[in-house]
């Protein structure tokens, strides 16, 4: 048994070791970014409120009625802190490439917590209540998020007043952000564990269609 806890105690800090040196690629900041916006946008996209835009004038000219679901409140709502939810992301060292980043704690994380819970102590050189605490990943793709958005803000007005039958994903990542060359990760899809590192394939064709919404909860 003590074997085995120091066997799961080094995997762990060997990944927290490593974080400086994995700090998040562009393509999958991009990736959650847009995976964040959509699903935000998605949330608002039925409502059927309608706004009052404009100042009434002394003439009597009647303010401007607009739909919220087009109107540019909902994108600025959307917008609003939307890097900020990237801190509930999650390291989880076991899966390769973008799939490495989805929300809740990791295999090896959870593990660790059980023990605790049954009185095993594990010292992780941090305290316990800092385990949740996001990592320097996490922490350096917020940043990254945040100036994404402010250098593509045209981008994503355009893609939401102009292009919404589009992906956010293929509009902004593709065609604006990411050389062709540096597309990779946003080909991996979540099949799930499968015994491997953690289940990454390339889809294609009405595959990836299919599974192009990436669930931020299973990212």
């Amino acid at each position: 048994m003590k074997a085995f806890i120091l066997a799961v105690v080094f995997a762990c800090g060997f990944a927290a070791g490593s974080e400086d040196e994995r700090l998040p690629n562009k393509c999958e900041v991009c990736k959650i970014l847009t995976t964040e916006l959509q699903e935000a946008l998605e949330k608002t996209g039925r409502s059927k409120e309608v706004l009052e835009v404009g100042e009434v004038l002394d003439t009597g000219k009647r303010r401007r009625k607009i739909r919220y679901n087009t109107s540019e409140t909902r994108l600025t709502e959307a917008v609003d802190n939307i890097c900020e939810r990237i801190l509930q992301y999650k390291v989880h060292a076991e899966r390769p490439g973008s799939l490495r980043y989805p929300k809740g704690s990791s295999q090896t994380m959870m593990t660790l917590k059980n023990l605790v819970n049954k009185g095993v102590k594990v010292d992780l050189g941090m305290p316990y209540e800092l385990w949740d605490e996001p990592s320097a990943e996490v922490t350096d793709m917020k940043k990254q998020c945040e100036t994404m958005l402010e250098e593509y803000e045209e981008v994503v007005e355009d893609w939401y007043f102009h292009h919404q039958d589009r992906r956010l994903e293929n509009f902004l990542c593709e065609n604006h952000v990411l050389k062709t060359s540096k597309q990779d990760c946003l080909k991996e899809v979540w099949k799930g564990y499968t015994g491997d590192k953690g289940g990454a394939e390339e889809a294609s064709g009405a595959e990836r269609v299919e599974s192009a919404a990436h669930d931020a909860g299973e990212l």
